[in-house]
């Protein structure tokens, strides 16, 4: 394991690779898969901090993307729900899940949120709210994350007198 962080880090020195890495990690963080992308953000931008605007537009684009692959999955699991399970669990689900169809695509703003953000994704999917204005709130909830992140961790690094 030891060999794969070392492999990792050090493919991470080129500018080029570091933002594919970024990429990947963004997006498979995004579904229901429990990974991380901050670790490699913030590497990244330790290695490569002129890469500051263009890293956090990769991460939020393919963390954007993951969230769409759950609002997809959600898609399809409500119609292997509806054909597969007996109607008083879907109608339970239904009701458990009423305030987020109140609530519309702008609920997907909440999917930075850790835990319950990939899964909300997955929800709207199931709830068939609108593909687009889900996609529109989920990159602004997700780039104001990463935003808010780099920003702490630059003010974390001058505190300790590091450059940031």
């Amino acid at each position: 394991m030891d060999d794969f962080f070392q492999t990792l880090l050090t493919t991470m020195t080129s500018p080029e690779s570091g933002l594919v890495i970024l990429f990947v990690s963004a997006t498979l963080a995004a579904t229901l898969l429990p990974l991380g992308s901050e670790p490699v953000l913030l590497a990244l931008l330790a290695f490569h901090p002129e890469l500051l605007w263009p890293a956090l537009a990769v991460a939020t684009v393919g963390n954007t993307l993951g969230g769409a692959i759950g609002w997809w999955m959600g898609w399809g699991a409500e119609k292997w729900v509806t054909h597969h399970l007996h109607q008083d669990h879907i109608t339970l689900h239904m009701r458990a899940l009423h305030w987020l169809e109140r609530l519309g695509p702008a609920a997907c703003l909440g999917a930075w949120l850790p835990i319950i953000g990939d899964p909300l994704c997955v929800v709207a999917g199931y709830l068939r709210l609108p593909f687009w204005p889900c996609l529109a709130y989920m990159a602004v909830g997700k780039a104001l994350r990463y935003g808010v992140l780099v920003w702490g961790w630059t003010g974390v690094l001058s505190l300790m007198g590091q450059p940031a």
